[in-house]
């Protein structure tokens, strides 16, 4: 999650929403790492979540993670979460919880779904008052 939060906070230093994501793979081995890149892409799908599953698979030769383990500072949105189940990630570890965009424990649950294709395990709230922190300070910077 360190790499992830650092990752955010480059994020919002280059004016994104602050959101970093990290992917490891067995053993722990860091395979990709990005913050999100909407505003440079000109990309709504840039989010990091997207950026280090795509880069992980490249990567890998293959387009399953069930060995892996997602890192991101804030609950997957529906679109993350819905390519999560498609990558087939084994574990999401995520930081501060997103009730107004999040799909995995708010929104839609899409990993609770009862057609949902591949359930990764899923832990929340890891670090979330300094993921969520660093959000509420963007935004109200934002604002201003």
């Amino acid at each position: 999650m360190d790499i992830a939060m650092e990752e955010a906070r480059a994020a919002a230093a280059r004016g994104e929403v602050p959101v970093g994501a990290a992917l490891a793979g067995p053993g722990g081995r860091l395979l990709a790492r990005a913050g999100n890149r909407v505003e440079a892409c000109h990309d709504p799908s840039a989010h990091a979540e997207m950026q280090v599953m795509r880069a992980a698979t490249r990567l890998r030769g293959g387009a399953r993670l069930v060995d892996c383990t997602l890192y991101v500072t804030l609950e997957p949105c529906p679109m993350c979460a819905a390519a999560a189940i498609h990558f087939r990630m084994g574990r999401i570890v995520f930081g501060a919880y997103d009730p107004k965009g999040g799909g995995v424990e708010h929104g839609p649950r899409l990993f609770t779904h009862p057609r949902c294709l591949h359930r990764p395990e899923t832990v929340g709230g890891v670090r979330e008052r300094e993921a969520g922190t660093l959000l509420q300070d963007f935004f109200r910077q934002l604002r201003a």
